[in-house]
């Protein structure tokens, strides 16, 4: 069991790590050849030029100015300095809220914890319950409510500030769903127009006799919205050798070998018109464009068939968030698909709880000795045992949870979802879930059992639930060492960016070979909101619950959400490149992760009360859960509707400031080729320059095929969809 000692030994080396990573992170972001490495983003956004390019030799390399070295936490202060506007400006929207989770945890528990260490450290101290227990116990464990008597008059204070905990919380939440609503609906009216504002994608679309499904998209939406549909784009699946093509293409061209490119056009040309011509290679789905946002909201939005399961659409996502090998699933299996996903992530939580349960018996002082008698003398050098109580645990779990990232993403483009920030938004989900189960319940179960063995073994069944309610605030010092671990030590790892500055500098000598090389070399991915987000979940839950139960946990939480925020502010104005924007469309899941974390402190503080003879406080704590139910249900129908549909008003007024301010744009040109698939665009140029003055002209009327005429009264105008394919190729090209 962690003493205080221990846990002072821990955060000193923890402490240290962070600091050393700090100072490492400040010396090699100055040195000009790291430059790309540490501010890719303004590099991408044309906004910095390399410092190897000019000054003496040895200057291009290494930073010679003693001066810039004294100044080496600088970064701090500059990372706060721009205003969140300009931030959403440079950044998006998406990474600003993304920050404002860290903000919350602050504005949460700040003044939880101020709150907790005035009242509840003292009622909790003051006691002698442990030392005349038979449980294994620390100095720590005397701060918590299990050293408060059973039956103690001073559950009461606990009540109380369990209730105080909960309307602090909701407040701080409202606050910031109302501050979030307000940022997206002005963002998306001040937003420059996007082709997803026009645009819905439309699945499960019917099969015909007497029409390509291009034709049928067509019919159906000139018939069914006759004054607002404008064109579409059906969805081709493209063959392994249009993608092999189309990579070698990408390849030339970076050599500039005219010739090769030629053909390789040409040859892409080829193959596309066999796509085109190949029914099994349109899949019966299609984006379509409309022109008003105000015509494609309402399609988005409504149902468009008799029959419920035909004809569905959606809003489209816009061409940076497609997931293109997703949108040729046919719609009936994606039902099956999220069954079998649903099944196996049941398996993988549960079964992941064995090794981690194992590892965690053994990643401790106690646990090592007894499978490692021999190693006792050296284990119990002050050092060495602060080491392990300090690291070990941590380090051990984010093993374990090393490769489920990968896992969960997987298992999510499996189910079928059609954009990026979905499949994010849904590997988040599950991470949340497995880390509640197996990282909190499962180390807590675990831990509790494995520490007080012995008393479970010798006492009566009756008198176990209570020594599991006294135990569970004991589990705070494990917390505590994984606070330290992955939320210190983590983040400032996370700044220094080790692995892609080593990954940058061998493909910068290895590989890059000109500026396209370079700028895929310093690649600086993106937030990653699939991980980072329920880890952030992870510490909510934490502080939630211990903050009544254990209130020494609250200043390892508060001091995580201060220095992420601050390091994750520098890496989303300077690193960070983020591959697409929702307008914080995951925001309504914080706030739901936040809620759940905060009725399970409830309803854990129940059940240990209810363990300390503390029965008579139930009716008042039973109704926190419901009251926090009731808070949610308003805030889901106050604000949720602004994340999932958009307001016919808002998109009308957008509509017609936009025929004030460019009567004259070309609609459909613009959305013509905004969906179409990216290895199709290989030959864009080619095809454009192929296309004659005849075929720029308005499309001729092309008559429908169907047999029937009812739901097609009249002829319809072809509306460029990539169907189309308006110039003859060879079919026997030869290089």
């Amino acid at each position: 069991m962690a003493t205080i000692a221990d846990i002072s030994v821990a955060a000193s080396i923890n402490i240290l790590s962070a600091f050393a990573f700090f100072v490492a992170f400040a010396v090699l972001r100055i040195q000009p050849i790291n430059d790309r490495v540490y501010f890719p983003k303004w590099y991408l956004k044309g906004l910095r030029s390399s410092p190897l390019q000019s000054g003496a030799f040895v200057h291009k390399f290494v930073n010679l100015d003693f001066h810039s070295y004294l100044r080496f936490l600088n970064w701090m202060p500059a990372a706060m300095r721009m205003p969140e506007p300009e931030l959403i400006d440079h950044a998006g929207l998406d990474s600003a809220v993304y920050l404002r989770i860290y903000l919350t945890g602050l504005k949460i528990f700040v003044p939880i914890a101020v709150i907790a260490f005035t009242v509840m450290v003292p009622v909790n101290w003051t006691n002698s319950t442990l030392e005349h227990s038979n449980l294994t116990f620390s100095n720590i464990d005397k701060l918590s409510i299990s050293n408060i008597p059973h039956g103690s008059k001073r559950f009461w204070t606990h009540i109380v500030m369990a209730y105080v905990f909960t309307f602090w919380t909701c407040y701080v939440l409202k606050r910031e769903y109302e501050t979030i609503t307000s940022m997206r609906l002005q963002f998306i009216a001040s937003e420059h127009r996007r082709p997803d504002q026009f645009t819905v994608l439309v699945r499960n679309v019917p099969p015909d006799p007497d029409e390509s499904v291009s034709e049928l998209v067509e019919h159906f939406f000139m018939v069914n919205h006759p004054d607002h549909y404008l064109t579409h784009q059906v969805l081709l699946q493209p063959t392994l050798i249009y993608d092999e093509v189309s990579i070698n293409y990408g390849k030339t061209l970076v050599f500039g070998l005219s010739n090769l490119v030629n053909y390789l056009l040409k040859l892409i040309a080829a193959e596309r018109l066999k796509i085109d011509n190949n029914a099994k290679h349109i899949m019966p789905a299609a984006f379509v464009s409309f022109k008003t946002r105000w015509g494609a909201a309402v399609c988005a939005q409504t149902q468009q068939s008799r029959n419920p399961t035909l004809w569905l659409t959606e809003w489209a996502p816009e061409p940076r968030d497609v997931y293109w090998n997703n949108l040729a699933i046919p719609y009936v299996s994606l039902t099956i698909r999220r069954l079998v996903i649903a099944v196996a992530f049941f398996f993988l939580t549960f079964c992941f709880m064995i090794p981690i349960a194992f590892v965690q018996s053994l990643a401790n002082v106690e646990g090592i000795e007894k499978a490692l008698p021999f190693l006792k003398p050296i284990i119990e050098k002050k050092v060495i045992k602060g080491f392990i109580q300090g690291f070990l645990p941590g380090i051990a779990l984010k093993i374990f949870l090393i490769f489920l990232p990968s896992i969960l993403m997987l298992m999510s483009k499996f189910e079928g979802f059609s954009s990026i920030s979905a499949l994010e938004r849904r590997s988040a989900t599950r991470y949340y879930i497995f880390q509640f189960i197996n990282v909190f319940l499962g180390s807590i179960i675990t831990g509790t059992a494995f520490q007080q063995l012995n008393n479970f073994i010798h006492q009566s069944p009756n008198e176990i639930p209570k020594t599991i309610g006294v135990s569970i605030p004991m589990k705070a010092t494990f917390f505590i060492t994984y606070i330290m671990v992955d939320g210190w030590a983590g983040v400032a790892g996370e700044i220094l960016r080790l692995r892609p500055l080593i990954i940058y500098h061998l493909k910068n000598f290895f590989v890059v070979k000109t500026e396209t090389d370079r700028e895929e070399a310093m690649n600086p991915g993106s937030l990653g909101f699939n991980t980072g987000e329920p880890q952030i979940q992870l510490y909510f839950l934490l502080g939630l619950v211990y903050a009544v139960v254990s209130p020494i946990l609250l200043p390892f939480i508060v001091i995580f959400f201060g220095l992420a925020y601050i390091v994750y502010r520098h890496q989303i104005m300077n690193v960070y490149n983020q591959e697409y924007e929702s307008a914080a469309a995951f925001w309504p899941d914080v706030h739901g992760r936040i809620i759940i974390a905060l009725i399970v402190s409830q309803l854990l503080l129940l059940g240990l009360l209810s363990t300390k003879d503390a029965s008579q406080s139930t009716p008042f704590l039973i109704t926190l859960p419901v009251l926090t139910i009731c808070f949610d249900r308003y805030c889901k129908g106050r604000y949720e509707p602004a994340f999932v549909r958009y307001p016919l008003q808002q998109a009308m007024m957008k509509d017609i400031l936009d025929r004030t301010r460019e009567p004259n744009v070309n609609l459909k040109d613009y959305l013509r080729s905004a969906y179409i698939h990216p290895v199709f665009k290989a030959g864009d140029d080619y095809e454009n320059n192929l296309v004659s003055e005849d075929e720029e002209q308005e499309p001729a009327l092309v008559p429908t095929k169907r047999q029937s005429r009812r739901t097609t009264p009249f002829s319809s105008k072809y509306s460029g969809s990539s169907q189309s394919f308006p110039y003859e190729v060879d079919q026997n090209l030869q290089p």
